[in-house]
């Protein structure tokens, strides 16, 4: 069984993530999503609209996830390939580079963008729309 996995907030769900998880999950057989907790967001500077466990509910209602689990920390990528036995990782090409000493341990894999959609400009309509 070959086994991908991907991190990110998935926040405010759209097709550039399906697009990102069908493409991940097309590089495998099993894929596993590690998703940004909450504290772990806010550390990093960001607030999600929806919550964790939200984020968590509707990534997991996807037939092409089969596991999501917590991401706390930048560092536990490297304990993460190891417990799950990742044969892939990836990450969409906005982190091109940032990843690549991971494969020592597995194959990295950057995706394109998908072009003109962001949680960013979903959370600034929806925030332009309640005003």
């Amino acid at each position: 069984m070959r086994r991908v996995i991907t991190y990110g907030t998935f926040d405010t769900l759209h097709h550039g993530h399906i697009r990102l998880l069908r493409r991940a999950r097309s590089l495998g057989d099993y894929l596993i999503v590690a998703l940004s907790t909450d504290d772990f967001n806010a550390r990093k500077g960001k607030t999600a609209v929806l919550s964790f466990e939200d984020r968590k509910e509707d990534l997991e209602a996807l037939r092409m996830v089969d596991l999501v689990i917590p991401e706390r920390t930048w560092d536990q990528k490297v304990s993460d390939i190891d417990l799950y036995q990742v044969d892939v990782f990836t990450m969409g090409d906005d982190w091109i580079g940032k990843f690549d000493f991971l494969g020592d341990q597995c194959e990295v894999t950057y995706f394109p963008r998908t072009p003109l959609i962001s949680s960013t400009q979903i959370r600034k309509a929806m925030s332009s729309a309640t005003e």
